[in-house]
């Protein structure tokens, strides 16, 4: 369940960012209670993007069934392992230079675009995250049902109140808090979140026969941690443990990690460069 808020966390964070940093920019604008109004519809405009995705996500609950419905949640699971990545990654090479970038972007969408292109850079921004937050939570519930389903929600919820309340109290000035820090910390959890889901989907893909086992019992800890149960089926839930897994899964997870940690080595910031203040926005009077 932790992970669903730490997802829904840091989504919801970086788009509350984007719209404190446009804020922040329309308020040295000439214009600025118009802008300001245009920037809330371009908002209104990408959460209405983001909802309309999750209809059709799990709108497919109805549509489909079978190994239709089946492939379609395994092709969701995949695809939540992928931007769940990536957005690690592209917070590691842009985080830093985040601000810079978006006052550049709305800059030169309202000398082309006027209004409205001020509208679609905020309405593509939070459309993004939002659409992201409904692939990540749509994976993490295609593996669970009942009360562990509603504790999911429960605990997307929960970070959503947490981030409003953590941009908040940066925009009040607590400058105890760290982003470079939290970001970090919140990575490692992003990180084992996808790779539990692409574990989920390679065991999907192997039960219809879609992938080979290779071997089908590499070891077998469950005498020492099930992971049915306790522990260990958090362990399995939350970083895609397996007391008995078989080559195929522990070959996904290699190939997955191996690609991880290469694509980590290959940024190298400057640590003077990369300050926490440098994507957090400046309060809109």
């Amino acid at each position: 369940m932790l992970n669903a808020l730490i997802v829904v966390w840091r989504e919801s964070l970086e788009a509350m960012l984007v719209v404190g940093v446009l804020l922040a920019w329309i308020a040295r604008q000439e214009d600025a209670s118009r802008l300001r109004r245009t920037l809330w519809s371009g908002v209104g405009g990408g959460t209405l993007l983001a909802l309309a995705l999750a209809f059709l996500a799990y709108g497919a609950q109805t549509w489909l069934d079978g190994e239709s419905l089946e492939l379609f949640q395994i092709g969701m699971l995949l695809l939540a392992c992928v931007l769940m990545t990536q957005m690690v990654m592209w917070m590691r090479r842009h985080g830093a230079s985040m601000k810079r970038e978006l006052e550049a972007g709305a800059s030169r969408a309202a000398e082309t675009g006027g209004r409205l292109g001020v509208a679609l850079v905020a309405a593509l921004a939070i459309g993004r995250e939002g659409m992201e937050t409904v692939v990540f939570l749509y994976g993490m519930a295609a593996e669970r049902q009942g009360s562990e389903l509603l504790g999911l929600y429960g605990m997307a919820a929960l970070g959503f109140v947490i981030a409003g309340l953590t941009a908040w109290a940066v925009a009040r000035g607590a400058r105890f808090f760290s982003y470079r820090t939290v970001f970090r910390v919140s990575e490692v959890v992003l990180l084992v979140t996808a790779g539990s889901l692409l574990g989920a989907a390679v065991d999907r893909l192997i039960g219809m026969d879609w992938l080979p086992t290779l071997m089908d019992l590499v070891w077998d800890t469950s005498a020492v941690l099930d992971d049915g149960s306790g522990l260990g089926q958090v362990l399995s839930t939350f970083a895609g443990y397996r007391a008995q897994p078989t080559a195929m899964l522990l070959l996904a997870y290699a190939l997955y990690w191996g690609y991880v940690a290469l694509r980590l080595r290959s940024f190298t910031p400057n640590p003077s460069s990369v300050r926490a203040d440098s994507c957090q926005p400046t309060a809109a009077p």
